[in-house]
C-alpha cells in the first residue's frame, strides 16, 4: 500500500505533469489501461474523473466523455471493482475527481474505506465546500488516510488560500481562471500576477495549476509558478481519436514533456 510520504515526495517534484480523463471512457474497461500507458509514458500524477450526469466546471469535451462512460454502464461501485487491480499495475499517486452528490449517494465512510482498499491517494471533490469538509468530514478522510484536495481561484482571499493550505496533506488546486475546464490558458499580466500573488504566498502545500493546460508551452508556463500542471480537455480528445489508443497516448505525452 502507498503511504502518504510517498505521495508527498512524488507532489514537490518539479514541472510535473497530471494527466486527467474520465473512467469508463471511451469504453467500460479501458480505466486501468489508460493509467498504465500514462504511467509508462512519464506521468507524475493521475486524476481519474467520475462520471456525472450534471457537471458544472466541465467543458463540452469532459461533458461528453462522461455522458459516454455513463452510457457504457460505469458506475462508483463499478469503478472501484475495476481500481482493484490499480496496485498491480501502477505505482504513482493516483486522485479521482467527481462531484459530491454521487459520494453521498455511496456513502462517504464506504467511499473512502473503498479509495483506501484499491490504494487511491486523494479525492478533488470540486462542490464540497471547505466548511462543510472540516465539520462533518475531516475525520472521515483521515481515518483512512485519504487526501481531499481543495481548489483556489483568482477571487480566494489570502485567509481562506492559508486556511486551505493548513487542511492540506497533498495538494492545492490552483484554478487557472473561472471559466469551465478546455479554456486555453491565457498567462497574462493578470494570470501572472495570480500565480505569483500565490507562489509568493510560501505555502506548506505543493501547488498544481490546472483548466487551459493543452501543450508543452502552457504546461512549462503553468510550471514557471507551481509544482506541477494538469493536462484534462485535451487529452480526452486524444481518447476520442480513431487509430491505436497505445501510439496516441505516447504521441500525446512525448509532445507535453
Amino acid at each position: 500500500m502507498r503511504t502518504l510520504e510517498q505521495t508527498q515526495t512524488v507532489l514537490r517534484g518539479n514541472r510535473l505533469l497530471s494527466i486527467y480523463y474520465t473512467a469508463g471512457y471511451p469504453k467500460l474497461d479501458a480505466t486501468l489501461d489508460i493509467a498504465e500507458q500514462l504511467e509508462k509514458n512519464g506521468v507524475d500524477f493521475l486524476e481519474i474523473g467520475i462520471p456525472y450526469s450534471d457537471p458544472v466546471a466541465d467543458g463540452p469535451v469532459i461533458q461528453h466523455s462522461s455522458e459516454e462512460a455513463l452510457k457504457n454502464g460505469m458506475s462508483l461501485s463499478l469503478l472501484f471493482e475495476q481500481l482493484k487491480g490499480l496496485r498491480a499495475r501502477v505505482k504513482i499517486p493516483v486522485f479521482l475527481m467527481g462531484y459530491f452528490n454521487t459520494i453521498l449517494q455511496y456513502g462517504v465512510e464506504k467511499f473512502c474505506a473503498a479509495c483506501q482498499e484499491v490504494g487511491v491517494d486523494g479525492t478533488i471533490i470540486p462542490d464540497l465546500p471547505l466548511y462543510e469538509y472540516e465539520e462533518m468530514y475531516q475525520p472521515i478522510f483521515e481515518k483512512y488516510g485519504i487526501s481531499n484536495v481543495f481548489l483556489v481561484t483568482p477571487q480566494t482571499s489570502e485567509e481562506r488560500i492559508r486556511k486551505i493550505d493548513a487542511l492540506s496533506t497533498s495538494f492545492i488546486y490552483l484554478l487557472s481562471s473561472n471559466a469551465t475546464t478546455g479554456k486555453q490558458l491565457q498567462v497574462q499580466e493578470q494570470s501572472e500576477a495570480y500565480f505569483k500573488r500565490i507562489k509568493d504566498m510560501n505555502l506548506n502545500s505543493p501547488l498544481v495549476i490546472g483548466f487551459g493546460i493543452s501543450n508543452k508551452e502552457t504546461h512549462q508556463k503553468a510550471t514557471d509558478y507551481a509544482n506541477g500542471a494538469i493536462v484534462g480537455t485535451a487529452f480526452v480528445r486524444v481518447l476520442g481519436q480513431e487509430g491505436s489508443q497505445t501510439e496516441n497516448i505516447k504521441t500525446f505525452i512525448s509532445s507535453l514533456k
